[in-house]
């Protein structure tokens, strides 16, 4: 997996907006809510965040190369410095549900205005 094929799979997902509030990393939000970044160092990439719940965090973060994420570890974000720690569709996976959690605490309304489906639909999760 490369990171553009991050960028395009967090992209394709319904209701998300990029930003670059902070030179030229990528913000991936839902509803006006971050749920992924790919945070570069000058114009190369350096890792992806994301959210996760709180047992995926704790799991998460005992693999090498992933860490509590900076400034947002007491909201269960992890940080990978790299692609390597977790496999394509692990890594696809993980990040559908970092989109579908910030998605289920938005309101109704605005899902609806999202295009998104009730969060009703059973989210990923390789640890229960």
């Amino acid at each position: 997996m490369r990171y553009a094929d991050v960028d395009a799979h967090c992209r394709a997902m319904k209701g998300v907006t990029v930003h670059t509030p902070w030179g030229d990393s990528l913000v991936f939000k839902v509803g006006g809510k971050m749920f992924a970044m790919i945070p570069m160092e000058g114009k190369k990439p350096s890792g992806v965040w994301f959210k996760a719940g709180e047992t995926s965090a704790r799991i998460l973060t005992q693999i090498r190369g992933i860490e509590p994420c900076p400034y947002l570890a007491r909201a269960h974000w992890v940080a990978m410095d790299n692609l390597s720690p977790l496999k394509p569709r692990e890594l696809r996976e993980y990040l559908t549900r970092a989109h579908d959690l910030v998605a289920q605490g938005l309101s109704k309304k605005k899902r609806a205005s999202l295009g998104i489906a009730d969060s009703s639909r059973e989210i990923f999760d390789p640890f229960a």
